[in-house]
């Protein structure tokens, strides 16, 4: 009689399946993939950031990295998990060996996992149109990305766990283009109204923005983006904890 699976490889076999089923979801891969490139490309190719940077690829590729854990971390484990919800998926799972821990464990391996496809896919792109990052940034930048995926992952789930799927959907979609638009992804928070800047910078979105920016542009370390990225993600994952609903 074969022995029942340890608990690490119950998680990871649940980690690569939520892998799976995000990288085989048409509109996940356009907002995890597609959309970031053409916002690569865009940038790349417009004057929209030549009032920031002499070099509009330096400044376009921490952002876009930055809107990547945005796609992946909010939008979609966002609505995977409140459709999950929905149909039941979530209680039924919860209920087996595998635990609630263990879900949450196996969606957070998705997300790191995607996040890493992302990074390849887009940090390939912009080597090509030219990207020439920091080096001495890089391993800030990683820790930052990663703590800033856990941050919109906890939003994510914080989202899906008390609204309806039909609303998790809207609002996800909808943060992602505001957030994209005027959050701090993309054009730094200083290109914000000086009455708005302090706010401004208290926006997730914007933190990591900014920590991407200052590490690969600068090989600066962002403690103050820091500090707000992990107020968010203990926030938002206290939050996700106490409302949750797992039906």
């Amino acid at each position: 009689m074969n022995a029942p699976a340890s608990l690490a490889r119950r998680v990871l076999l649940q980690g690569r399946y939520e892998t799976m089923t995000m990288l085989r979801n048409g509109e996940q891969l356009l907002i995890a993939v597609i959309l970031p490139l053409m916002a690569l490309i865009g940038l790349t190719i417009t004057p929209l950031l030549d009032e920031f940077t002499d070099s509009r690829v330096d400044m376009a590729a921490p952002g876009v990295l930055a809107l990547c854990a945005v796609s992946t971390g909010l939008t979609g484990q966002g609505i995977a998990t409140g459709f999950d919800r929905r149909y039941g998926v979530l209680r039924f799972l919860s209920t087996t060996p595998l635990g609630q821990s263990g879900l949450i464990l196996g969606k957070v391996i998705a997300v790191l996992s995607v996040l890493a496809i992302q990074v390849v896919v887009i940090g390939t792109a912009a080597l090509l149109l030219g990207w020439s990052p920091e080096p001495g940034g890089i391993l800030p930048a990683a820790v930052q990305l990663i703590l800033g995926a856990g941050a919109f992952t906890s939003l994510g789930l914080l989202i899906a766990g008390t609204a309806r799927p039909e609303a998790t959907l809207a609002i996800t979609n909808l943060l992602w283009v505001l957030l994209a638009a005027a959050g701090g992804l993309l054009f730094p928070a200083a290109s914000w109204p000086d009455v708005y800047e302090p706010a401004a910078q208290l926006l997730p979105s914007s933190a990591l923005g900014d920590a991407l920016r200052s590490a690969l542009m600068d090989a600066e370390f962002n403690l103050t983006a820091s500090i707000v990225l992990l107020a968010w993600t203990v926030l938002a994952g206290l939050a996700a904890i106490r409302w949750f609903k797992w039906s």
